[in-house]
């Protein structure tokens, strides 16, 4: 059985114990919120809780955090969550699963997730890909570094047949190649950074250089989302912010970094916490809206999760990839945008 990973992080605790400020709501509604720890897409929700953001729009978020994208879905199945964050990998597996929507995208990590090589083997691979053929590749199992990896081997000319891979957590991955066990991983980031700066790996291929679009989603339980509509939007609306200010004030939201990636014990350096803010795109209000847009046929965000479908299906992980406009709504973000309170709310860069 998989085992759910509670973190109520001691400085996430203590700033929802400050006082709401002036013009709060008088009272706020716990919604649990989930997500993996120490990661770019995530840092909004240690911003808005720091910023007491949330408060303004009558939350009090209870935090549940875990590994990888796996377990956290699997956890919804008990609803010791409602909503969060993770890899589209885990939100088409928690579709098929659990009967979870995609409510928005996160941001654009195509770039953050890639095929790593040990730093004294780099040369040979990258000079010549086809060395790769019947080697080892550590990666995490349906994930988007999973995604990735296999996108770089299909731009190398390779099947998944033609590699052994062997499925392990993040941690473990960065520790098998630093003690020299391993010459090929998939990772994503920070670990990514983690492992460049620890050991001088290398990166072979991002997803992004193997043609794949890797969004991150924003996701629901069905059920959740159907009884508290006007939840959903609040947390839409804080997310979004939290990315608003944070493009905008980006010294600030790197120091703020340092500290959401220390306390989910990952240190990478200021460079490497600027490198996620160059490479990773993230999304307001009006971007949601238009890369979620079915006026025109399938959306963008149809488009990107159709063939991460695919490519589970592909894995053996589902029997049939599910249709995207079954789960991926933006029933949500336009209540956003249709509220006048949440769409200032949600384009505040202060």
């Amino acid at each position: 059985m998989l085992t759910r990973i509670r973190n109520t992080l001691p400085a996430l605790a203590l700033a929802l114990a400050v006082g709401a400020p002036a013009g709060a709501h008088a009272q706020t509604t716990e919604i649990k919120v989930s997500y993996q720890p120490a990661l770019y897409w995530a840092l909004p929700f240690f911003i808005a809780t720091e910023k007491n953001w949330w408060a303004e729009l009558g939350l009090k978020p209870v935090f549940s955090t875990f590994p990888a994208g796996v377990p956290q879905i699997a956890a919804s199945a008990s609803k010791s969550w409602d909503i969060g964050g993770t890899g589209s990998v885990p939100a088409v597996l928690g579709k098929v699963r659990f009967n979870l929507l995609t409510i928005g995208i996160t941001n654009d990590e195509s770039i953050g997730n890639a095929l790593m090589v040990r730093a004294d083997k780099a040369d040979a691979y990258m000079k010549n890909p086809a060395l790769l053929k019947g080697q080892t590749i550590l990666l995490t199992a349906n994930s988007t570094g999973d995604y990735a990896v296999q996108s770089c081997l299909a731009k190398y000319g390779l099947k998944k047949a033609d590699v052994t891979l062997r499925n392990m957590g993040q941690a473990e991955i960065i520790s098998a190649v630093s003690s020299n066990n391993a010459e090929l991983a998939g990772l994503w980031a920070p670990n990514i950074y983690t492992l460049e700066e620890k050991t001088g790996a290398r990166l072979m291929c991002s997803g992004k250089d193997g043609g794949a679009i890797v969004p991150g989603a924003l996701i629901v339980r069905a059920d959740y989302a159907k009884e508290q509509p006007q939840n959903v939007a609040r947390f839409l609306a804080v997310y979004l912010r939290a990315w608003k200010w944070a493009n905008a004030n980006r010294k600030e939201a790197v120091a703020m970094m340092k500290r959401f990636y220390e306390q989910g014990g990952t240190s990478i350096s200021e460079a490497s916490m600027n490198k996620e803010f160059d490479t990773r795109p993230t999304f307001d209000l009006a971007s949601q809206l238009r890369i979620m847009d079915r006026s025109r046929g399938a959306s963008e965000v149809d488009g990107w999760m159709t063939r991460i479908g695919e490519f589970i299906k592909s894995t053996g992980a589902i029997p049939d990839a599910p249709a995207a406009r079954d789960y991926i709504t933006d029933e949500y973000m336009k209540m956003v945008n249709a509220d006048p309170k949440l769409r200032e709310f949600a384009n505040r860069t202060n």
